[in-house]
């Protein structure tokens, strides 16, 4: 599996936006295109920042790819988000599988 430093960013127009930086992998990437994430209200009272995420060069890119560099990153960051918010850790995937159940 490739690792990889990913940036996520959504323009949430005059709310603000959503931002992280996160290490994972293009696998995972992959994997989490087109479902659906749910931040709730992180940016104010009545924002409910959710929708779809519409993966590589779109609302996620790559930072880096350089896995001498990611290795060393690691190690002094930690591994997973090291900072605002990871895409990753708002699915819900208990409403997928429900959802997978029903059809």
């Amino acid at each position: 599996m490739t690792k990889v430093i990913a940036n996520f960013k959504w323009d949430c127009g005059r709310n603000g936006d959503v931002e992280g930086l996160f290490v994972t992998t293009l696998e995972d990437i992959e994997k989490i295109t087109g479902k659906y994430v749910y931040f709730g209200e992180i940016l104010g009272k009545h924002s409910e920042v959710s929708g779809d995420i519409e993966g590589l060069g779109n609302d996620i890119n790559i930072v880096t790819d350089d896995q001498e560099f990611i290795a060393k990153f690691e190690s002094i960051m930690g591994s997973g988000t090291v900072s605002g918010y990871n895409p990753f850790c708002y699915i819900n995937d208990d409403e997928t599988n429900e959802e997978e159940d029903n059809e």
